[in-house]
C-alpha cells in the first residue's frame, strides 16, 4: 500500500505539487471555523457568524467555477496566485477592521471567498504530466482525497492552537499567508508553469455542456448533502450525551475511515469502467450512512461513524477519474471546480435541513438525513447511468504517454491555445 503512494511521491515534482496545494488550500479548509471563532471574540453572536460564514462558503461556490475556467483560458500562475493573494487580503481586512463596519465584513469574507484559488482542481490537472500513466494519475487521485482528509483533521487543530497562542485576528491573518506561500511554491513549479489546457470549443456552458458530468454533479450534491448533515447531527448526539467531546470522537472516526478506505482503494489497480465502480462505492457509501440512524451508545456510534467515513475517500478519487473522463475537452479544471463547489453547495444543504430534522424528530431523524442523501446520490448514478456509461472522448498520445484525458467531441477549437498539455 505505502510502495505505490511512495512511487507517487518520488516522481519529480509530486511531492511538491502536492504539499504547495495542500498548504494553499489552509485558508480554505478552515475558514469557516476561523470566521466562527473570530466573530465570537469580536462580541458578534452565533447567528452573525454562521452568516457571514455562510457568506464566506456561497461565495467561494460561485468563485471556484469562474476562477477554474480562467484556469484553462489563461494558465494558472495568471489566475492562481493573484486570486491567493485577492482572498488573503479579503481575510486581512476582516482580521483589521473586525465587525464594528458589518458591510465592510461581509464584503471581506465575500472578496475572500470569490478569490480562493482553484488549486484543487489545477492539482487534478496536472498529474497526467507528472505522472505519465493512467495507473499512476488514478493513484494519485487516492492519495490527493486521502490527504484531504488529513488537511481538515490538521487544519482546524492549526487555528485553534494559533488562536490560544496570540489571537483569532492573528490566526486569519497567519493561516491566510501561509495560503499564499503554498499557492506561490505551485505556480512556482515547472509544471505550473508550462501547462496549457487542451484546445477548447468556444461555449458558453464550458464544463457543463457535458451531460455526464452533469448526473456525476447531481450525485454528489447529495453525497455532499450526506456529509453536511452528519456535521450537526453529530453535534446533537453530543448533547444527548452531555460530552462535548464525544463530537470529536465521532468527527474523528469518520475521518480515520476515510484515511483507512482511501489507502486501501488507491493501494491497488481496479479493472472495469470507473463509472460502474462508482455506482458500487456510492452504493456501499450509503449503506454505511444508514446505521447511523440507530444512535447506540458512543463507543458502538463511533465504530459505526468510522465505517460510515470508509467508502467516502474512495468514492472521491473515483469520481476525480470520471470527472476526468466527462469533462469537455479544455476545461478539466473548471470541471473540477465545478465538482468542488457542488460537493460544498451540498455541504451547506445538508447543515440547513439536518437542523431542523434535529427539532422536529430528534437526533435520529438528523442521521437519516445523511442516509437519505447517500440513497439519492446512489439513484442519480443508477438513472443516469446511460449518459455516464460512454464518455465519448479520446485521450491525446504524446510521444507514447499519455497527455490527458480531455476531449473535444466537436474538434472546435479557440484560437490561441496550443494543442495539448506540456510537460
Amino acid at each position: 500500500m505505502a510502495a505505490g503512494y511512495l512511487d507517487i511521491l518520488r516522481a519529480r515534482h509530486a511531492a511538491r505539487l502536492l504539499t504547495g496545494t495542500l498548504v494553499g488550500r489552509l485558508p480554505n479548509g478552515t475558514a469557516h471555523i476561523a470566521i466562527v471563532l473570530f466573530t465570537r471574540a469580536e462580541g458578534g453572536s452565533y447567528t452573525l457568524a454562521g452568516a457571514l460564514a455562510a457568506a464566506y462558503g456561497l461565495a467561494t461556490a460561485v468563485g471556484q467555477p469562474l476562477l477554474g475556467r480562467a484556469v484553462d483560458l489563461h494558465g494558472q500562475p495568471r489566475v492562481q496566485l493573484p486570486a491567493a493573494v485577492l482572498s488573503a487580503l479579503g481575510m486581512a481586512l476582516l482580521a483589521l477592521v473586525g465587525l464594528d463596519m458589518l458591510l465592510l465584513a461581509y464584503a471581506a469574507v465575500i472578496v475572500a471567498g470569490v478569490f480562493t484559488p482553484p488549486l484543487e482542481g489545477g492539482l487534478r490537472a496536472l498529474w497526467p504530466t507528472v505522472l505519465g500513466t493512467e495507473d499512476r494519475v488514478h493513484r494519485a487521485y487516492a492519495m490527493d482525497a486521502v490527504a484531504q482528509e488529513v488537511m481538515f483533521t490538521v487544519g482546524p487543530l492549526l487555528v485553534t492552537v494559533l488562536v490560544s497562542l496570540w489571537s483569532p485576528a492573528a490566526a486569519l491573518l497567519v493561516i491566510n499567508a501561509i495560503g499564499v506561500l503554498g499557492a506561490l511554491s505551485v505556480v512556482l513549479s515547472e509544471p505550473s508553469r508550462t501547462w496549457r489546457s487542451a484546445p477548447r470549443e468556444a461555449h458558453w456552458l464550458g464544463a457543463l455542456r457535458s451531460p455526464g458530468l452533469l448526473a456525476l454533479l447531481g450525485a454528489f450534491f447529495f453525497v455532499g448533502l450526506a456529509l453536511g448533515s452528519i456535521t450537526v447531527a453529530g453535534v446533537a448526539y453530543a448533547d444527548d450525551h452531555g460530552q462535548e467531546s464525544v463530537y470529536g470522537w465521532l468527527m474523528a472516526a469518520l475521518g480515520l475511515g476515510a484515511l483507512v478506505g482511501g489507502s486501501v482503494y488507491g493501494a491497488r489497480q481496479w479493472a472495469g469502467a470507473p463509472e460502474r465502480r462508482l455506482r458500487v462505492v456510492v452504493a456501499l457509501l450509503a449503506l454505511g450512512y444508514l446505521p447511523l440512524m440507530l444512535t447506540p451508545g458512543v463507543p458502538a456510534m463511533t465504530a459505526l461513524a468510522a465505517l460510515a467515513g470508509v467508502f467516502l475517500a474512495p468514492a472521491i478519487a473515483c469520481s476525480f477519474i470520471v470527472v476526468d473522463r466527462h469533462a469537455p475537452r479544455g476545461t478539466v479544471t473548471e470541471a473540477f471546480s465545478w465538482l468542488v463547489t457542488t460537493f460544498g453547495v451540498g455541504a451547506a444543504a445538508g447543515t440547513a435541513v439536518a437542523g431542523p430534522a434535529v427539532e422536529l424528530g430528534g437526533t435520529a431523524w438528523s442521521f437519516a438525513v445523511a442516509g437519505a442523501g447517500g440513497v439519492a446520490a446512489l439513484l442519480v448514478l443508477l438513472t443516469t447511468g446511460r449518459v455516464l456509461a460512454v464518455p465519448g472522448r479520446t485521450s491525446d498520445v504524446v510521444a507514447g504517454v499519455a497527455a490527458g484525458s480531455e476531449n473535444d467531441r466537436n474538434g472546435a477549437a479557440e484560437p490561441g491555445f496550443s494543442s495539448g498539455r506540456k510537460a
